[in-house]
């Protein structure tokens, strides 16, 4: 029974699978680029949704079918169509950041014509990188042109008509993306996946920041998810998710093998290494949001606190901390257990901060509010601020009402005015299925209500 187990957390826990997918290669077709811009259905890296508008159950309103001709009059570059215009009290949409509509014109620079999410985040020079989901290219080349996930770049801090994304260069770490030698308007996918639907399908970013590098500089850390498959409306499994790192400004990202999460509905005594570690704990932290603590509490200031949620957009949100240099090493991890901050993942019990259903997240501390802030949405964008990371948390105040313009994962900009402490102007990215674009909207904190 031990050895029936082992090998079940090894191969099928664990979600690598690289030798299986290989054998199963000529056999088991591999996953297709299964989202909005080219027309394939509506199973796309972050799909909308029970309060996702659609024209059936899994399909996209936005889907511009097969020949993936859409909204902006171009062939083969998916369905995006003007901005939406949405104006509040407190918010409004700014600008496209990508697709072939937008002012960066990322499909002619970048071969990008629809992607989702762009978490952001300073690389810890001022630079503000982003990363993005599944990304598509020319819907009638081969394969779509489709990328598990990319990165661009931007030095523009001045966002009032939106966010300017420089050129790529081969070999330059601070260009607007990571472009290889003879291919200069096509942007390099990060971290690979299988692409073999029901053992890997895709790999997402879900996280970001950068921290100190040992011996100097910054080292910037991504937390991704390994999909196993898509389901209904807002619906996925995962395999595990982990962190990769990147010493050169995200060009090049290496597994942090220790930081594996196991997906699993066990808890398993198993050696380590070789194996991650086994914890039914473990699929709280699927997905994530990393802030750093509020630099004027001295049981925070140290720690860098991780939101985490299991796969899908079901879920309630949990709390771990752990110091900067510990990101890797999970056994330094704290948790929260609803009372106190404990070392045992495994004792953490159901200690909610956020009851479910909770979307992507991003948190942050706001030095205008003095307040941590956190924004999630699926249709809807809302707000919360607690004066601690473990809450309480206030209830929502809706930015974006549901059903206007049908946006998800509002991820906030570092660069924002009331990041910063010097406005109160709130930066944020969000994305449209029906579009698979991402878009910037702006909030002027003084005026949520």
């Amino acid at each position: 029974m031990r050895r029936i187990l082992v090998r079940t957390a090894r191969v099928a826990l664990v979600g690598a699978l690289a030798l299986t997918a290989s054998a199963l290669a000529t056999t088991h077709s591999v996953a297709p680029a299964l989202a909005s811009p080219c027309g394939n259905g509506g199973f796309g890296s972050s799909q909308l949704g029970s309060s996702g508008s659609s024209t059936g159950s899994l399909g996209s309103s936005g889907s511009a079918g097969s020949s993936g001709l859409g909204s902006s009059n171009v062939p083969n570059i998916g369905p995006q169509g003007p901005l939406p215009p949405f104006i509040s009290a407190s918010t409004r949409t700014v600008a496209w950041l990508t697709g072939p509509l937008s002012i960066n014109r990322t499909y002619s620079r970048f071969a990008i014509s629809g992607t989702d999410l762009g978490i952001s985040w300073d690389n810890g020079s001022g630079q503000t990188l982003m990363a993005f989901g599944d990304t598509f290219g020319n819907c009638n080349a081969t394969g779509q042109q489709w990328r598990h996930n990319v990165l661009l770049r931007t030095n523009d801090t001045r966002m009032i008509d939106g966010i300017t994304v420089p050129n790529g260069v081969a070999g330059d770490q601070n260009s607007g993306t990571v472009i290889a030698a003879g291919q200069p308007n096509f942007a390099q996918e990060l971290i690979p996946a299988l692409g073999v639907d029901y053992i890997e399908v895709t790999k997402i970013p879900t996280a970001a920041i950068s921290l100190p590098r040992p011996g100097g500089g910054f080292r910037q850390y991504i937390n991704y998810m390994s999909v196993r498959s898509w389901g209904s409306a807002g619906n996925w499994v995962t395999n595990f998710s982990q962190i990769a790192y990147s010493d050169n400004n995200g060009q090049t990202w290496e597994n942090a093998g220790d930081t594996i999460r196991v997906n699993a509905p066990v808890t398993l005594d198993l050696p380590s290494p070789p194996f991650p570690d086994v914890a039914v704990n473990n699929g709280k932290f699927q997905q994530n949001a990393y802030t750093r603590g509020r630099p004027d509490n001295a049981d925070e200031k140290d720690y860098i606190y991780q939101f985490g949620t299991p796969n899908g957009r079901f879920g309630a949100a949990f709390l771990a901390r752990f110091k900067p240099e510990d990101i890797a090493a999970l056994d330094r991890y704290q948790y929260w257990n609803g009372t106190t901050w404990i070392g045992d993942l495994n004792a953490m019990g159901e200690a909610v901060v956020i009851p479910a259903p909770v979307t992507e997240l991003s948190v942050s501390w706001s030095p205008y509010l003095k307040k941590y802030v956190m924004l999630d949405g699926d249709n809807e964008i809302t707000l919360r601020t607690a004066d601690h990371p473990q809450g309480p948390w206030s209830a929502r105040k809706t930015l974006v009402p549901s059903g206007r313009i049908v946006l998800y994962a509002p991820m906030m900009l570092p660069q924002s005015p009331a990041l910063k402490g010097t406005g109160p102007e709130l930066y944020f990215n969000a994305s449209r299925w029906s579009d698979y674009n991402v878009m910037l909207l702006r909030t002027d904190l003084s005026r949520v209500r």
